[in-house]
């Protein structure tokens, strides 16, 4: 918006308005909708344009940097699409209100020839944006007006679910210690329902904690995004924590199961994605932790998709 306190009459206001409310879109469909300019006053311009941007924007982390300096190549933005249209010629905005209708195609021309579905996570983004730019002259200032909107991948037919049992104990924690160490007699089974999961369905199972020579303080799930950016000279691989959630507070009783129960956030979550220049995958952590704060951890790699 351009506006001026002392004027309201001046004022330039854009609204990019989608046809689609819930502004979600597949690969191949268009998007279209109008551009919506409010004028005080007569305005002259150098045109007014519309730019359809999408993009995979990748970021090596700090601790990496000055390690992988050959990842620097390897992780400029990726161009998804790319596309303009002149929505008017230089001339003039009436007083009130304008429209101007658009459409583009939702098609990756080049490669990687496929739009990857929105996501925003810490080290890897992927965007999809309409931009709306007024070009005025020096003396006036420019007015530009952005708008997201959703990628999604289409269903795919659901796969039959498998169930995955775990248990957990100082036995099965020994064979991947690097140190000996006392650790209090437990016992701790459970089920996931499935750990191929689709993004917009919870992730449920159920832990139950059998005995324990030490109190249980709390149990946690905690899901953690795994974002690799990098190509053949090396990789920067960086887990990071989306959500966690208590699922127990204070030592539970023993020999009953407690469900657990997991949604999954919308933008912060993507079907699993793996390509050359970056992948996309999560995990989920089991987390007990003790009365001494001995804490236990038992990791699950989990597979996103999207089904119907």
């Amino acid at each position: 918006m351009d506006w001026c306190p002392r004027c309201k009459s001046m004022s330039i206001t854009v609204e990019i308005k989608l046809r689609r409310a819930n502004k979600v879109y597949y690969e191949g469909e268009t998007v279209s909708g109008i551009v919506q300019i409010v004028c005080g006053s007569e305005a002259k311009h150098d045109g007014v344009t519309l730019a359809l941007e999408g993009s995979v924007n990748l970021q090596i982390s700090n601790k990496n940097i000055g390690i992988f300096e050959a990842l620097y190549n390897s992780v400029k933005p990726i161009t998804l699409l790319n596309q303009h249209s002149d929505l008017a010629p230089s001339g003039k905005l009436p007083i009130g209100v304008s429209e101007f209708p658009f459409e583009f195609p939702l098609i990756c021309p080049k490669e990687p020839k496929t739009l990857y579905e929105t996501y925003h996570g810490v080290f890897v983004n992927i965007t999809y944006m309409l931009r709306c730019d007024i070009k005025r002259s020096f003396l006036a200032k420019s007015v530009q007006k952005a708008q997201q909107f959703i990628i999604q991948y289409r269903p795919v037919v659901e796969r039959p679910l498998k169930e995955v049992q775990f248990s957990i104990s100082p036995d099965t924690l020994q064979k991947t210690a690097k140190e000996r160490i006392s650790i209090p007699r437990f016992l701790i089974s459970g089920t996931l329902d499935s750990t191929d999961c689709c993004v917009t369905k919870p992730f449920t199972g159920s832990v139950t904690v059998h005995h324990t020579e030490v109190a249980i303080k709390s149990i946690e799930i905690q899901l953690v995004r795994v974002e690799t950016c990098g190509c053949a000279e090396g990789y920067s691989r960086d887990a990071t924590e989306i959500q966690n959630i208590q699922i127990a507070d204070g030592n539970v009783c023993p020999k009953v199961a407690i469900p657990i129960y997991m949604t999954l956030p919308r933008l912060f979550t993507c079907p699993t994605l793996i390509t050359k220049n970056f992948k996309v995958e999560f995990e989920v952590n089991l987390v007990i932790i003790f009365g001494d704060d001995y804490l236990v951890t038992e990791n699950f790699q989990i597979l996103l998709n999207r089904t119907a």
